[in-house]
């Protein structure tokens, strides 16, 4: 039998796919998803109490009496996922400058969509758990679009999507992560220590003042992001909201052709894709499932996180949506059908990064992690594999899309997209 050779050719092809895949937007997911799963399954393998022993294991430094030692769960989630929240950041301020989100008329779809998608779901798991104070913490936990698992499922139809599809979605998704920071802002903050967080204040402050005297080299902006971090670990302000912060002053506008946020957005997106996010995913990810009972699976927290990622959102989105294009005040991007806005809304309720952050924030771990990873990875799964389905009947033929015709004669908004 001869054996198949390989020419330099062929593995040059190889090679120059392979990199156009690391490049492309989705593939950060398809890592991400990657990552969970090798968490699910050494977490109930013969090696999990080896999985749980090192994310409990302390790391930090000790110097004369003064510690600052944490586990490294909490390296990853307090300080790696500060730089997912700075190229969040990031991502927003440049959509609300130059993308999509940089007018009314952009706005207003997406928009009301992740208003809906966040009203909603946030309604369903009030409404079952309204009973339980301590539980009612977690109804932020549905709200939030996992932005990079949602189009990496996109992206299994390839082109079969319109791109008006993938434009919305991810608008959608970059305003859905804006709310779930002022949430974590406004309701997941401990008690306030007054002076670091004066000093955190400064800082921001001095940066801004570095940003209107014109100083476009990146080096201050991230020595001055890593104090303003270190400020907010004793704030009672959770940490990754530096991330924030720093993408707010970090210079936007272009000169001679360069862009500081654009240069830091661009160095940073490798970095979270295939690094912060799948070792997030990793730490965070582990469930024992021999570990689960019934208990587990019928708790009002898992059932109102998990109906309010596949029943609040994509009711939620695709309600929104359509009710502003009945009454006017806005329409869909593009030449999208009905059936393809409400496949998106599906893929709105895969919740994974921010719906475990939030949930962390909210229970602290606890004897609630298990009701929220098993609600998480439940909802997200049968929302992926619903609007998966959704969008590939939809799409199936690949026709040209037909535009949503007017339900009146009355003249087209002017809050609608050009």
């Amino acid at each position: 039998m001869q054996r198949r050779q390989i020419f330099p050719a062929q593995v040059a092809r190889r090679f120059a796919a392979l990199l156009a895949f690391f490049r492309s937007e989705s593939a950060g997911g398809f890592v991400l998803i990657l990552a969970a799963a090798a968490a699910i399954l050494w977490s109930n393998s013969a090696a999990s109490d080896l999985y749980f022993r090192l994310l409990g294991m302390p790391i930090g430094v000790s110097v004369d009496g003064l510690a600052f030692v944490r586990p490294l769960q909490v390296w990853v989630n307090d300080a790696l996922m500060a730089l997912f929240f700075l190229l969040v950041g990031l991502e927003i301020r440049r959509e609300m400058t130059q993308g999509e989100l940089a007018s009314a008329a952009r706005i207003a779809a997406p928009g009301l969509a992740a208003l809906g998608g966040v009203l909603l779901p946030a309604t369903i798991y009030f409404v079952l758990n309204r009973s339980d104070p301590a539980a009612l913490r977690g109804w932020a936990i549905p709200v939030a679009t996992d932005i990079a698992f949602s189009l990496a499922v996109l992206s299994v139809l390839g082109r079969r999507v319109p791109v008006a599809l993938k434009i919305f979605l991810a608008a959608l998704a970059i305003l859905d992560d804006l709310v779930a920071i002022v949430v974590i802002a406004i309701f997941y903050t401990d008690r306030l220590a007054l002076l670091p967080l004066t000093a955190a204040a400064l800082v921001w402050m001095t940066l801004f003042a570095a940003n209107r005297a014109g100083v476009r080299a990146l080096g201050p902006y991230l020595v001055g992001g890593l104090v303003l971090w270190a400020c907010l670990v004793r704030s009672g302000v959770h940490p990754t909201l530096a991330g924030v912060a720093l993408a707010f002053v970090v210079p936007m506008a272009e000169r001679h052709g360069d862009s500081p946020a654009l240069r830091l957005e661009e160095a940073l997106g490798w970095w979270v894709a295939f690094v912060v996010l799948p070792l997030f995913g990793l730490s965070n990810a582990g469930l024992r499932f021999d570990l689960l009972t019934w208990r587990h699976v019928f708790d009002p927290v898992t059932l109102g996180i998990a109906a309010g990622l596949v029943f609040g959102k994509q009711f939620g989105v695709f309600g929104a949506v359509m009710l502003a294009w009945r009454t006017g005040v806005a329409r869909p991007p593009g030449q999208l059908t009905p059936l393809q806005l409400y496949g998106a809304a599906l893929l709105c309720g895969i919740g994974f990064t921010m719906s475990l952050f939030i949930g962390g924030l909210a229970f602290h771990g606890g004897e609630r992690d298990a009701e929220v990873k098993l609600a998480v990875f439940g909802g997200s799964l049968i929302s992926a594999v619903c609007g998966l389905a959704v969008l590939a009947f939809a799409t199936r033929h690949n026709p040209p899309p037909t535009p949503l015709r007017s339900p009146s004669k009355r003249p087209a908004s002017a809050l609608a997209p050009p």
